[in-house]
């Protein structure tokens, strides 16, 4: 890694343009010089590609066109990308102002790392925080019985792995991040460095609240085309969480009207 390696950040976006400025200026914001940034936009119809052109100066690289969704957009964003260390930040979520230089700087000293994970923090529709991701320690053999907990917005990676790993699973809706995670953890080392980098906002249009049903029958589906057997962790972990769902949503929607 060179010593100020160039950070390549892609944000997919469809119909957010309430937030979509926010998650713009939240990456124009941090205080890391060496930033490509990538917006990959869906083909919005709800004034989105205006927020962009306003802005459209400052990116490397925008388009806006019908794609395949969230993980497509990823895609087609890093296959733009000419960054030593890869990240995407979805168009309703925002960074803190240190995240890429801290994640860098980490990076740097730990060479044998291959992703960086750090903290981030449940916001609402307003910005206003509303609690904290669960973020802590997994490895390769944590994921597999589904112990995640990393937060995507706060996720770097060596843009060397992902040409390895790459790119997401483009059936995949809800658990394109965490199939990604597998396939990282299965040949480099993943790290949860205890600091604040992302806010992950909350509010009632986001699949998060919305369709968080299909975020653990999709990881099975992770699980079982990676050999898993049905008598697993994962699998407990994924009849519990039906028993819990109901409970699981309706708090995260009374997050969000509470924050109104």
């Amino acid at each position: 890694m060179t010593d100020m390696p160039l950070v390549s950040i892609v944000t997919p976006s469809f119909n957010q343009s309430r937030f979509l400025e926010s998650a713009i200026r939240s990456v124009l914001a941090l205080d890391y010089p060496h930033i490509e940034f990538i917006v990959i936009d869906g083909g919005s119809i709800d004034g989105s590609v205006e927020v962009i052109q306003k802005y459209a100066d400052k990116l490397a690289f925008w388009v806006s066109e019908p794609d395949m969704g969230q993980a497509d957009a990823v895609n087609k964003g890093f296959a733009q990308a000419k960054g030593e260390v890869f990240a995407w930040l979805n168009s309703d979520d925002t960074y803190e102002a240190q995240a890429v230089s801290e994640a860098v700087g980490f990076l740097q000293e730990n060479p044998g790392i291959g992703m960086v994970y750090g903290d981030a923090n449940f916001i609402d529709e307003k910005g206003l925080v509303i609690g904290r991701f669960p973020a802590a320690q997994t490895n390769y053999r944590r994921l597999r019985q589904g112990y995640v907990h990393i937060p995507q917005q706060a996720a770097f990676c060596r843009a060397s792995l992902w040409r390895q790993v790459g790119p997401l699973d483009t059936s995949l809706y809800f658990a394109m991040d965490y199939d990604l995670w597998v396939r990282l953890a299965r040949i480099s080392e993943l790290r949860y460095h205890p600091r604040v980098w992302a806010n992950f906002r909350l509010h009632g249009d986001s699949k998060t609240i919305l369709d968080d049903d299909r975020c653990w029958p999709e990881m099975l589906r992770v699980h079982r085309r990676n050999g898993g057997s049905w008598f697993s962790l994962i699998v407990a972990k994924y009849y519990l969480r039906k028993v819990f769902a109901p409970w699981v949503t309706w708090r995260r929607r009374a997050r969000a009207r509470i924050a109104k």
